[in-house]
């Protein structure tokens, strides 16, 4: 099975390799050569994540070939939607895939993804005291709790691209309720979505359905990565000091 990739580099010092018709499957590297190397081990754990979900993948996993299609160098900008070297806006990817309107099979199967990949990132969670939720790990930016808020988050601001989203007001503080009220939207948009061909600039940047989805459940996916990392590290802070 051939699986067309696009490649973001300059992604926070790094590449991106996306399976562009497969969302939620994308591998990191130092580069652009390594990242398509490891989507290749990536596709094997995501293929595995579905059948897992669905007895009857829709992907052939066995005989797995990538395929280059096209590169993306991310860029800032200013206020003024000029380049800039530091302290700008960031301008991620946009595929020429990304235009492609999303068909009815394609959403049917990102709402069951987005139902599993929820249901991974609660039970990654679950059992948490708001002491563990909310301790502090030294540099990183959040808490536990602060990466579930910003899940949350950035699912409204990828709808409010398309002007899709709830006024920012209404958006909740409480992480859960933001989780629950945000996702709930989106999996009320997208069968609105289908065969849509609306691109729209927003901010310099470039979005579409496509877009917004590919974006969605690669964050979740990776936030829940983030999340496991920092328990084995909060675990680790409990393992009480050698007495000889």
């Amino acid at each position: 099975m051939i699986f067309r990739v696009g490649i973001e580099n300059n992604n926070e010092g790094r590449s991106v390799a996306w399976a562009l018709e497969h969302p939620g499957c994308f591998a990191y590297g130092p580069n652009a050569n390594a990242a398509e190397e490891n989507l290749s081990r990536t596709i094997q754990v995501y293929a595995t994540w579905i059948l897992k979900h669905e007895p009857f993948t829709w992907l052939n996993f066995e005989e797995v070939e990538t395929q280059v299609e096209e590169n993306w160098d991310v860029y800032l900008i200013n206020d003024e939607f000029d380049k800039v070297e530091k302290d700008g806006y960031s301008v991620d990817s946009f595929f020429r895939h990304d235009w492609k309107p999303l068909t009815a099979v394609e959403i049917q199967r990102a709402l069951k993804m987005l139902t599993w990949s929820r249901a991974d990132l609660l039970k990654t969670v679950e059992g948490l005291s708001d002491e563990e939720l909310n301790q502090t790990y030294l540099g990183e930016r959040w808490s536990i709790n602060g990466i579930l808020g910003h899940i949350g988050g950035a699912e409204w601001w990828y709808l409010d691209r398309l002007g899709l989203a709830f006024p920012r007001q209404e958006v909740p503080e409480e992480s859960f309720t933001r989780l629950e009220k945000v996702r709930a939207l989106l999996k009320a948009t997208l069968p609105t979505l289908e065969g849509s061909k609306q691109v729209v600039g927003v901010d310099g940047e470039i979005w579409s359905s496509r877009k917004a989805l590919r974006r969605a459940l690669w964050h979740e996916r990776d936030h829940i990565e983030h999340i496991r990392k920092l328990l084995k590290e909060l675990a680790g802070m409990k393992i009480p000091p050698f007495k000889p």
